[in-house]
């Protein structure tokens, strides 16, 4: 999931440019607040997308429910703090590569669309230094309560088997001794052991292939729909004088629409950095060799598990993200520090 605020909601909103460091405080608490919001609608996402064989969740709110029920209220926030440690410096990267290319794409204090798709493009592209890891090590701390859910079903089949076995009583009873659960210290650890730093950049092309046609799709759409039923010069960016609410809904919009589209890309993703699999569940090789073999034996439909969850989980975000730029709360808390 992509758990991540946009960078550009305030160039098509505002007509002041803030300062680096006010976007940045804007960034990670738009970043925080979401994260927090939507957390338990993208875990439910990555165990759905990793469902290949045995159906354990029957969609998103059967999901939510099996896991309060065997997790806790608390389970369906694991991985979270992963996200809430590095949403600040992933937005730190994003917002400064964001503005670099931007001046560098300008013309006389101008930036054309195309422009600001590059700038997207730019800043997504830097932002997987730190986005790759983040998300894998959510991935595997969300799919742990799947795999345990779908191991307890396997052992559960065994006893309506019509073979008597003299240990077939005991089998059913180890199920209480629950395997230690990992934490995102003891991942990477194992990870940078094994793999080396390597490792924990698993699926870094999944993820561009992923982050840029997103960005590519939300920023033009996001400006469009920004402008509906305004006049003005484009040079003038009318988008300036959007009302709260109709930027609100543009950017929910946007955001809903890039998010459905690239969802077989984040299925790939997903199915990459996913170290741990279920018992008769693929290993890929590649984003090629994933793609074909989900083609091969779960069909087209599969690159669509978790569509709705992600325009669940987005459109919330960047709603929050603009409600956060809108209010202007790093320009107060700068104002506040002197």
């Amino acid at each position: 999931m992509d758990l991540r605020v946009p960078v550009c909601l305030h160039v098509f909103v505002f007509p002041a440019v803030c300062s680096l460091p006010a976007k940045l405080i804007n960034g990670g608490v738009a970043g925080l607040v979401g994260v927090t919001c939507v957390f338990p609608i993208d875990l439910a996402k990555t165990r759905l997308q990793n469902q290949q064989g045995a159906r354990v969740y029957s969609g998103m709110l059967d999901c939510l429910t099996k896991t309060v029920r065997a997790e806790g209220y608390f389970g369906m926030y694991r991985g979270a703090a992963v996200n809430l440690t590095l949403v600040t410096p992933e937005k730190a990267i994003k917002l400064a590569a964001n503005d670099i290319f931007r001046q560098q794409l300008s013309r006389d204090g101008k930036l054309p669309l195309w422009g600001e798709i590059l700038a997207g493009c730019g800043a997504g592209t830097c932002q997987v230094v730190v986005t790759t890891p983040m998300e894998m090590l959510k991935i595997q701390l969300q799919d742990a309560g799947r795999l345990a859910a779908q191991r307890s079903v396997s052992a559960s089949a065994p006893a309506a088997s019509p073979a008597p076995t003299l240990v077939a009583p005991q089998t059913a009873q180890p199920s209480h001794t629950t395997a230690p659960r990992a934490s995102a210290t003891s991942i990477t650890l194992n990870l940078l052991r094994t793999q080396g730093l390597r490792g924990l950049y698993k699926g870094t092309g999944a993820t561009l292939l992923r982050d840029v046609p997103f960005s590519m799709i939300y920023f033009p759409l996001f400006a469009k729909l920004n402008a509906v039923g305004r006049r003005g010069d484009l040079h003038g960016n009318p988008q300036g004088r959007a009302p709260f609410m109709q930027s609100f809904m543009a950017g929910c919009a946007a955001g809903s629409v890039a998010a459905v589209a690239v969802t077989p890309l984040d299925v790939i993703k997903t199915r990459l950095q996913t170290l741990q699999k279920g018992e008769g569940e693929d290993s890929y090789r590649g984003v090629i060799d994933c793609t074909r073999r989900i083609l091969r034996r779960e069909g087209p439909l599969a690159f669509l598990k978790g569509a709705t969850c992600r325009a669940l989980v987005i459109a919330p975000l960047f709603g929050i993200a603009q409600g956060v730029y809108f209010l202007g709360i790093g320009e107060k808390v700068l104002g506040i520090l002197g």
